[in-house]
């Protein structure tokens, strides 16, 4: 049987963590520390290799998250939380971009499975028993995406849809279209049932329209789209797309917020700078991040539930100025 990282540290008289750094990172362990390690490892033939960063029982100290688009910057505060929680644990974090598509994100998982000890899945596109399939195999966290028996992390969807369903009605909007974005969204079909389930008891009329690809470029066909419904409110799948909204009524000399108000959601770092500034639904994106890569790390330890762990945090609707009154007429047609 091979030597692994724990054999050394032991023959050293050092940490697991030490004899990682002492190949890994050289310059942040001592002379005296790295000669010993060196040593022992020698002494027991340990050869050292990326595969032979391992645990015990012949895990990898390498988790990968896997993004479902990588350009969109709701990501960025995810994979920060994720990158600190690893790096406190001694562990590397691979990000990994499925391009929004199931064949890519299926292909990756599978060429990494044999060199990871897991995936956090950030709303993956992969089909329920596809993901399934890959828990059965190898431990798994969802984050954007929930399903019974797997663990994951997501926002209170629900709630959040209430507070942008009570603030349209607040501004006296009797109706609103919800812009749809990809067709394998798990957490686009959420918001759509929330707020179309919501809409009668807030006395709104919900309309939707798309799917549409969720950035700024699209934006325009959305906005087209949502105009024809005649609503006086925008709901966009994402920031990037509420953006892109925007943009196209202004080049159309509608207002905003003055004409048609624009919702969207993630509360990504340049909704605040945007013109007029972005009223969207948010939440705690780091801490949803640091969360799923330690739950995944509980699993490895073997201090995880035996259950799969369903976590929602809260969110908040961050008002800014693309949001007022309803107008008054009919609205657009």
């Amino acid at each position: 049987m091979q030597p692994t990282i724990y054999d050394v540290a032991k023959a050293a008289g050092v940490a697991a963590s030490t004899v990682s750094r002492t190949f890994n990172k050289p310059g942040r362990v001592n002379e005296a520390t790295r000669q010993r390690v060196h040593a022992a490892a020698a002494e027991l033939g340990y050869e050292h290799s990326p595969q032979n960063r391992a645990l015990p029982g012949g895990r990898h100290r390498t988790i990968a998250m896997v993004l479902s688009d990588i350009t969109n910057p709701h990501f960025f505060e995810l994979i920060r939380g994720a990158e600190q929680r690893a790096k406190a644990a001694d562990v590397t974090l691979v990000i990994v971009n499925a391009e929004e598509s199931q064949r890519i994100e299926e292909n990756q998982v599978r060429d990494l499975s044999p060199t990871v000890d897991g995936f956090v899945l950030a709303a993956s596109r992969l089909a329920d028993d596809a993901l399934v399939t890959l828990a059965e195999k190898h431990r798994v966290v969802l984050l954007n995406r929930e399903l019974a028996g797997l663990t994951s992390v997501t926002l209170a969807v629900g709630t959040g849809c209430q507070q942008i369903l009570e603030h349209l009605a607040s501004l006296g909007h009797q109706s609103f279209t919800y812009c749809a974005g990809p067709p394998g969204s798990w957490m686009g079909a959420v918001r759509w049932a929330a707020l179309s389930a919501g809409a009668e008891e807030h006395g709104l009329t919900a309309h939707r329209v798309g799917p549409y690809t969720p950035n700024v470029a699209n934006g325009g066909a959305a906005a087209d789209g949502a105009l024809r419904t005649g609503a006086t409110a925008i709901v966009a799948h994402n920031d990037l797309l509420a953006f892109g909204i925007i943009r196209r009524l202004t080049q159309r000399g509608i207002r905003v917020p003055d004409d048609v108000s624009v919702v969207g959601f993630d509360d990504i770092f340049a909704s605040e700078f945007v013109h007029p500034s972005l009223t969207t639904l948010g939440g705690p994106g780091a801490h949803a991040g640091r969360l799923a890569v330690e739950l995944l790390i509980d699993q490895f330890a073997g201090r995880a539930t035996q259950d799969a762990e369903q976590i929602r945090l809260p969110t908040e609707l961050v008002l800014r100025e693309s949001s007022g009154p309803a107008p008054r007429g009919d609205g657009f047609r």
